[in-house]
């Protein structure tokens, strides 16, 4: 797969293992020849499933089908993050194992490792016994940030390193360096980690919150059948994070709760959750191209870790600003009725799930960026509309929504590979215009667009609701009740 028009930004010098040969393992390969130096003979894959091995086979690259496990994980991977030493890579893009325990073992033998989420062990997510807490992206992204705190500095593990999260929280950097240039704001561009510099600008520039806003347009030929779930990434991945408790980091400017929401008691309490799924509960948000929509505002880490990044606190630690920031996701029309189906059945998942690949998909986009709101300018909408035609021709085995995943993880393993020293880091910590100008070839046109839309137009219509008509932007009129 190497391209003389495509740079090389690195050598690998040890082994490079992956975890996890999916939908996003599949098309991040091609991404790793492409870009790096490293030696094929010490690559190795791993995945409970054989489904795209000959892929594997034909470039010389060894498979171990194997699920990783609790009780497994350590003899199976130390040899082979070590073998024929050098510094290796771990590439984890697998459910069901523990990235915390996977990072703590890559840094005790001196591996770099990038993941995109926080995944536990298997059963964690479907656990009836937990309290809602416990089963919230933010109790797993503290287990993480402890350690953190714990073990400062060493090899450095990237967490959370995908499109959202991920590259998510570089665009919002980008976004607001222009949103404060539009607003005439005079100000000096913060370190890529001063954490408090750039909440200050966030402060400056009056943004009330972001809506991590996506739509997924891509479409097959073909009508879903019933009894399967089709979705344009990970099916498992969806799934469990779909029934996950919708979670959402927390605003200052927020003057009511919903009645189920609840406060986290440890940490940085900069999120709060509600005790329902999140991929049933709908808000309304705003994307280029449809304009005004409903979104799932299913749990991620950038929810959290973006409101937390750029909270300031004021000389006795006391929160004095906070954006209120969470997914606002419209995926793929069939994986919407994928959906329907699942809560109609009351959260119990379809037998047979099916990733679409670029070949059964015909059209469409995934539009996925983010919207900063209640500043003086109103809205503004920043990221990535890739079409599922470019996402082809850029790179084999990838959708647009793929493609926005693994150029993520390709610019995370980039700048691993260039601080390898950093600890451990979430994207919002990393250098966003090096992260960006790795990514940028792989996202389609990247733009910027002002709204004056809100989640007030065209209400209440021909039914009472309960709306605060004084600010436009309070979560209240956000949430579909």
């Amino acid at each position: 797969m190497a391209n003389d028009s495509w740079p090389i930004y690195g050598e690998i010098s040890g082994p490079v293992v992956m975890i996890g040969f999916g939908s996003i393992g599949r098309g991040t390969l091609p991404l790793i020849e492409r870009h790096f130096r490293f030696d094929r003979s010490r690559m190795t894959v791993i995945d409970p499933r054989d489904t795209d091995r000959k892929l594997l086979d034909e470039r010389g690259i060894a498979f171990v089908q194997e699920a990783v496990t609790k009780k497994n994980y350590k003899k199976l991977l130390t040899p082979l993050m070590t073998k024929g030493g050098g510094q290796g890579v771990c590439v984890n893009l697998s459910v069901d194992t523990s990235s915390l325990e996977l990072m703590k073992l890559c840094r005790k033998l001196g591996v770099l490792y990038i993941d995109t989420v926080v995944e536990p062990w298997l059963g964690f997510y479907f656990d009836a016994a937990a309290d809602n807490a416990i089963r919230t992206n933010y109790a797993l992204r503290e287990t993480v940030r402890q350690e953190k705190e714990k073990h400062p500095g060493g090899p450095t593990a990237v967490s959370c390193c995908g499109a959202n999260p991920g590259m998510v929280s570089w665009l919002v950097k980008q976004a607001l360096v222009n949103l404060a240039g539009d607003l005439g704001l005079k100000f000096k561009e913060p370190a890529a980690d001063d954490r408090e510099g750039w909440a200050r600008l966030m402060k400056k520039a009056g943004v009330k919150g972001i809506h991590i806003a996506e739509r997924d347009t891509q479409r097959t030929r073909d009508p879903k059948p019933m009894n399967v779930f089709w979705n344009t990434w990970s099916v498992e991945g969806f799934i469990s994070e779909g029934l996950q408790p919708a979670e959402l980091g927390w605003g200052t400017h927020e003057k009511w709760m919903p009645k189920n929401g609840r406060k986290q008691k440890h940490g940085s309490k900069a999120a709060i959750f509600l005790e329902q799924p999140g991929a049933n509960t709908r808000v309304r948000s705003w994307c280029p191209t449809p304009g005004p929509q409903y979104g799932f505002l299913v749990t991620h880490n950038e929810a959290i870790s973006i409101a937390d990044f750029f909270t300031v606190r004021d000389k006795k630690g006391k929160v004095d600003y906070r954006p209120t920031c969470h997914y606002a996701y419209h995926p793929c029309n069939d994986a919407v009725l994928s959906l329907h189906e699942m809560f109609g059945a009351a959260g119990k998942a379809q037998d047979t799930h099916h990733v679409l690949d670029e070949h059964e998909l015909v059209d469409g986009k995934d539009e996925l960026g983010v919207l900063l709101y209640g500043h003086g300018l109103n809205a503004y909408w920043y990221g990535s509309q890739l079409t599922l035609e470019e996402a082809r021709r850029l790179a084999p085995y990838q959708n647009a929504t793929g493609l926005q995943v693994t150029s993520a993880v390709l610019a995370g393993i980039v700048w691993a590979l260039e601080h390898p020293s950093a600890g451990i880091v979430e994207a919002d910590e990393m250098d966003y215009r090096r992260c960006l100008e790795v990514q940028m070839p792989y996202l389609g046109p990247v733009k910027g667009y002002y709204t004056d839309w809100t989640p007030l137009d065209g209400r209440p219509g021909l039914f009472h609701e309960e709306l605060d008509r004084k600010d436009p932007w309070q979560f209240r009129n956000i949430l579909v009740r």
